[in-house]
């Protein structure tokens, strides 16, 4: 199997803006106006298990070493490129996958560009909004803006989880952390709707990248979402990561709304679990990494409904590994499981009703040459069949109050409840 890659520079316009040219069936990855979209699908891959990430990367080097890649454009995002959502447990009935998909469109430092992906021999193929197929032709797609559906409203009801049952849990993880070698662990809860029979994600899509610009807006393979937890980028050889953990939600006055940022940034519990999430980062991140720093302390993050305590991390890439190599090093996250890592995982398979599928799990992209992008699939859903589900979860120590989790949980729910309102 040998991939054909031709990418082109094209001149866009200062209003010209991603979230209005997205395909039916979108793969996205995006922050702050900036990153790829992709159309159509070109080649799958899969993957389930214990080495299910580790089994991807395998697989993207074999794929990239038989490519032939025509790249003029040299940016990060372009040439041969796959968008990946991978499952939370090894366990997960949900595959972890990558997808190449036929037709990219990216943008970045005030660059943009489109990439074609064919198989060697094929033509190239032809999608909804594309009125040609040539490799040095710009996609009319990439030209008009898109008009999208309205948003679909839906109705979200309790999951397998309902809120007695989620306190009833929080409850048995507080007491168990106080009897037993274990120091955190991350409890989610779900609630679920039905979609109607026609239903369009893209217009939710643009709806969640204006509202939570500062985030990841993903979509891939019917995982979506606006995460505020960039898991790992790798760039020309710089590792970057930002951990969150500690949550409270905003205030409608400002001088109220600022100090519950500063009693966030002074709560023992808060930056107790917080510190557990760094820790756990840097631990993961030392065998590929020289030179780690980490903000000396975490800073209050603001996102529209949430304060967040947040710390950024950076180091130099140790040696020649990918951007998957290092996701599959660092999920699960403190951040996502709790501490130690094989102990709140056991728990969270005892107390949680459900398979996670790929909530919590690493989702982003990744290039020929490594380099890529990882968010955390938080604030977000999965669509499987007529059913879209979302997932909400908090860090449980020995301090923790169920009813105050269940509240976070809420607030944690809003980004998606908003988006079909």
């Amino acid at each position: 199997m040998t991939l054909e890659v031709t990418s082109r520079e094209f001149n866009a316009s200062d209003d010209w803006q991603l979230f209005d040219h997205l395909p039916e069936n979108p793969l996205v990855f995006s922050r702050d106006g900036e990153g790829i979209v992709g159309f159509g699908e070109v080649l799958r891959l899969t993957a389930r298990g214990d080495d299910r990430i580790q089994n991807l990367a395998r697989q993207w080097r074999s794929v990239c070493a038989n490519a032939v890649v025509e790249d003029t454009v040299q940016t990060s995002g372009s040439g041969l490129v796959a968008f990946g959502s991978f499952a939370f447990a090894a366990e997960s009935d949900i595959e972890s996958v990558l997808i190449v998909p036929e037709l990219l469109v990216g943008r970045r430092d005030g660059r943009a560009w489109f990439t074609r992906i064919r198989h060697l021999g094929d033509g190239f193929a032809a999608v909804a909004g594309d009125s040609g197929a040539s490799n040095n032709e710009l996609p009319s797609f990439a030209s008009t803006a898109q008009s999208y559906p309205p948003v679909t409203k839906l109705n979200f009801e309790a999951g397998q989880m309902d809120a007695d049952d989620f306190m009833s849990a929080v409850a048995d993880a507080v007491a168990h952390i106080r009897q037993h070698d274990i120091d955190k662990v991350v409890l989610a809860r779900d609630i679920s709707a039905k979609l109607p029979d026609v239903f369009d994600l893209r217009s939710t899509l643009k709806r969640l990248s204006i509202r939570f610009s500062s985030c990841w807006t993903y979509s891939v393979d019917g995982t979506f979402g606006a995460s505020p937890e960039l898991l790992v980028r790798v760039a020309n050889g710089q590792v970057s990561a930002r951990v969150l953990a500690g949550t409270a939600g905003r205030g409608t006055d400002p001088s109220i709304d600022i100090a519950i940022s500063q009693a966030l940034s002074a709560s023992a519990k808060n930056r107790s679990e917080h510190a557990y999430a760094v820790d756990s980062l840097v631990r993961s991140l030392t065998p590929y990494c020289t030179a780690i720093e980490t903000d000396a302390e975490p800073f209050s993050l603001a996102l529209p409904n949430l304060w967040h305590l947040a710390s950024d991390v950076q180091g130099v890439l140790r040696e020649n590994a990918s951007s998957i190599d290092l996701a599959a090093a660092l999920h699960p996250t403190a951040a996502v499981a709790g501490t130690p890592t094989d102990l709140a995982q056991a728990m969270i398979a005892e107390l949680e009703p459900f398979d996670r599928g790929r909530y919590a799990g690493p989702v982003g992209w990744i290039g020929a040459d490594g380099d890529g992008e990882w968010a955390i699939a938080l604030r977000g859903a999965q669509i499987s069949g007529s059913t879209v589900t979302a997932y909400a979860g908090c860090g449980i120590v020995a301090e923790s109050d169920p009813a105050a989790e269940l509240a976070e949980t809420e607030l944690k729910f809003a980004p998606i409840r908003n988006a079909f309102a």
